[in-house]
């Protein structure tokens, strides 16, 4: 049931973690749909990515956007108030996935219209879960939004 069979699809990893960004790469790389991961490591980052600024002038237009709230220099939460506030951007789905458990970060996310909050887990195996099951329902199950 993926969304369109052959097509690549962009995700767009906003990450500091190198761990995480390293298994959640594995993950999908061993994934059964075809994606290409942009990995950017902080909200300004992030930003100059969708808008194809500086370095990025050639990036992909994200067909779903996996945000962590505790970042470098911009954070998770001032990027999704952007992306989910712009006519161009806001039909991306954000996946929230934080380690916060913070109840305020989550109304705020939702207020800010993510799409889901995920806390990411501590444990491995649980983390790999949660990365697979983020792939079997927004890239196989949902039906993403055209550019």
């Amino acid at each position: 049931m993926n969304n369109n069979p052959g097509r690549l699809i962009e995700i767009l990893l906003v990450e500091d973690n190198p761990g995480d960004v390293r298994l959640t790469q594995e993950v999908l790389r061993e994934g059964t749909l075809f994606n290409r991961l942009s990995v950017v490591e902080d909200g300004v980052q992030a930003i100059e990515f969708l808008h194809r600024q500086g370095k990025f002038d050639h990036a992909p237009r994200p067909d779903l956007i996996l945000l962590d709230l505790n970042l470098p220099r911009k954070d998770g939460r001032e990027v999704l108030e952007e992306i989910k506030f712009s006519s161009d951007f806001r039909r991306i789905p954000v996946v929230v996935l934080t380690t916060s458990q913070s109840e305020d970060d989550i109304v705020r996310a939702y207020n800010f219209h993510a799409n889901c909050y995920i806390t990411k887990p501590i444990d491995l195996e649980q983390f790999i879960k949660v990365v697979r099951s983020i792939e079997a329902f927004w890239l196989t199950i949902v039906k993403l939004s055209p550019a």
